[in-house]
C-alpha cells in the first residue's frame, strides 16, 4: 500500500494545546546543523535558527570539542518560531522529513553521537506532541529499521562559533563548500527515496491553497521559477514577465494558486521588477528578516506556497511608502476577465 495513503494520519493530529503564546523555541538535532538550518529557515513564521550544541555536559563546548565527542554534545539547530503562524505540528513534519531517523551511528556521511537524532522538548505540550509523531511514524513502515530518534527533554542549548551561522549562505565560499558538502553526504538521495512523493502540507484544518509535493513543483516550474521560489533567487531586471504589465487583474502564488497582489496596488517603480505598494491578502504574505551576504533586507514569501517572492523597501509611494519588489517568475497573473473562470471571483471588484 502506498505511504501517501497513511500520511494523513500521521500529520493531522490536533496541536491547539501548543498556541500559549505567541514566540515559542524547538530545539532538533539532525546531524550536521549546516544541513538543517536551511529547510527550517525558509518556513514562514520562522524567526531564527541557530546551529549550535545540546545534551552534553560542558559549558559553552566548541565545535572542535564537540566534533570530536568530548562533550556529549549533539550538533542542533534552535528554532524560534511565532505559533500564531506557524505550528510545532509543521516544524515536526520538517524535522521527520530531513533526517534518517533509523540510523542509531549518525547522520549519512557524519558518524559518530554528536551527529545523531534527537528532539528536545521544551514544555510538556512539545513532549506529548513529539510522542504522538514519533508514534504515528513507526505506525507507518516507511522504512525497514526500526525508528530510534530520542525525544530528550531541553536543557541547555549553547551556540556554535559564528563561523558556522548560516553557513550555506554566509558568503560565496561557504555556500559553494556547502553545496559541494550536502551533495555528496548522502542526505538529498535519501529524502528523495523516502519523502520526494510523500512531502506533506496538510494541517488539521483543511486550507484552500497547499503546497504541492515537491515533485510536482519540479514538474509545473521551468528552471527560473523553481530557483527563485525554491532556492530563493533573483531572476534578472526588465528581463521578466511582468515588470511593465499594465493590464488589470490579479497576482497569484504559482505554486500555490494563493492571491498575493492586485493590478490596483501596482506602480513604476524604475527597478525592472514588479513593485507594488500593497499585498491584495496580507495575510498571504509573510515578512521573514533576510541576512544574506551581510545584508540587512526583509524578505517576502508566500504563506502558504512558502515561495520566495522578493524583498519588501521603505521607498515606495504614498500612501504606505513600501515597494514591495517581486519576481515575475514568483507570480502567475490572472486577467480581470478570467477570475471568475479561474475560481477568483471574490476578487473581481477589487
Amino acid at each position: 500500500m502506498k505511504i501517501a495513503a497513511y500520511i494523513f494520519l500521521f500529520f493531522t493530529i490536533s496541536f491547539s494545546a501548543l498556541s500559549m503564546g505567541p514566540i515559542k523555541k524547538a530545539t532538533f538535532a539532525g546531524g550536521c546543523f549546516w544541513c538543517m538550518e536551511p529547510p527550517f529557515e525558509k518556513l514562514a513564521g520562522v524567526q531564527s535558527v541557530i546551529s549550535g550544541f545540546s545534551g552534553g555536559v560542558k559549558k559553552n563546548p566548541s565545535y572542535q570539542d564537540v566534533a570530536y565527542g568530548k562533550t556529549k554534545h549533539i550538533e542542533s539547530v534552535q528554532v524560534t518560531y511565532d505559533s500564531s503562524v506557524i505550528s510545532y505540528q509543521k516544524l515536526l513534519e520538517t524535522f521527520w522529513t530531513n533526517v534518517d531517523p533509523t540510523d542509531s551511528g549518525g547522520q549519512f556521511v557524519d558518524r559518530g553521537h554528536q551527529y545523531t537524532t534527537a528532539i528536545f522538548y521544551h514544555s510538556d505540550e512539545q513532549r506529548k506532541a513529539a510522542e504522538v509523531s514519533i508514534g504515528k511514524l513507526k505506525t507507518l513502515k516507511i522504512f525497514n529499521k526500526p525508528i530510534v530518534t530520542k525525544i530528550r527533554s531541553f536543557n541547555e542549548f549553547f551556540p556554535a562559533e559564528e563561523s558556522h551561522q548560516d553557513y550555506y549562505k554566509k558568503s560565496t565560499f561557504t555556500a559553494l563548500k556547502y553545496k559541494y558538502y550536502r551533495s555528496r553526504s548522502g542526505r538529498d538521495e535519501f529524502i528523495e527515496k523516502y519523502w520526494s512523493d510523500n512531502r506533506i502540507f496538510l494541517n488539521s484544518v483543511k486550507q484552500k491553497y497547499a503546497r504541492p509535493s515537491e515533485k510536482i513543483i519540479k514538474e509545473r516550474l521551468t528552471k527560473l521559477q523553481f530557483n527563485v521560489t525554491q532556492n530563493d533567487a533573483t531572476e534578472r531586471p526588465f528581463k521578466n514577465s511582468y515588470w511593465d504589465n499594465k493590464k488589470e487583474g490579479i497576482y497569484v502564488d504559482i505554486v500555490s494558486g494563493e492571491p498575493l497582489f492586485s493590478s490596483k496596488d501596482k506602480f513604476k517603480s524604475g527597478t525592472g521588477w514588479p513593485s507594488f505598494t500593497k499585498p491584495l491578502e496580507p495575510q498571504h504574505v509573510v515578512e521573514k528578516a533576510d541576512h544574506l551576504f551581510g545584508m540587512k533586507r526583509v524578505e517576502v514569501r508566500s504563506r502558504y506556497g512558502n515561495s520566495h517572492l522578493g524583498h519588501i523597501f521603505n521607498d515606495g509611494p504614498k500612501p504606505t511608502n513600501l515597494r514591495y519588489c517581486i519576481n515575475s517568475s514568483a507570480l502567475r497573473f490572472i486577467a480581470k476577465k478570467d477570475l471568475k473562470k479561474q475560481g477568483y471571483a471574490e476578487y473581481a471588484g477589487r
